[in-house]
């Protein structure tokens, strides 16, 4: 993992059109030009096959969680509203996979909901130059 590299703001549906970076090492994603390997997003979790793997809804698409051992010290609940970032994988057949390095539950801030598709807009008007 390049940690020079930030974890990029996205919608579910931008993720969704990120592609794999040819001949990257180590492996990492382009979206509009931009190079990332870790994503930072937030939603709804709103479904679980386990403990460890949620569907995260944004309201514009849904991409799949996967949760490592070091956040079963806390029992995730559909319904809850987190952030959360971690490494990226682009799966042609299925919803993205995000292998989750940290997840934090923002339902107690019910306004981080309403402001988020206009803070990813912000970032990428700001920051990258895109719309």
């Amino acid at each position: 993992m390049d940690y020079s590299l930030a974890a990029l703001k996205l919608l579910c549906l931008q993720l969704r059109s990120a592609h794999e970076t040819p001949s990257s090492s180590p492996r990492s994603l382009t979206l509009n030009g931009i190079v990332f390997q870790r994503a930072w997003l937030q939603g709804v979790l709103v479904s679980a096959s386990d403990k460890n793997r949620f569907l995260l809804d944004d309201g514009s698409d849904v991409v799949e969680l996967s949760l490592s051992n070091d956040f079963k010290l806390r029992e995730w609940e559909v319904g809850t509203y987190v952030m959360v970032v971690g490494a990226c994988l682009v799966r042609p057949a299925d919803p993205p996979l995000i292998k989750v390095h940290k997840i934090v539950d923002l339902s107690p801030f019910p306004d981080r909901e309403a402001m988020w598709h206009l803070e990813v807009i912000e970032a990428h008007k700001l920051f990258y130059g895109t719309s």
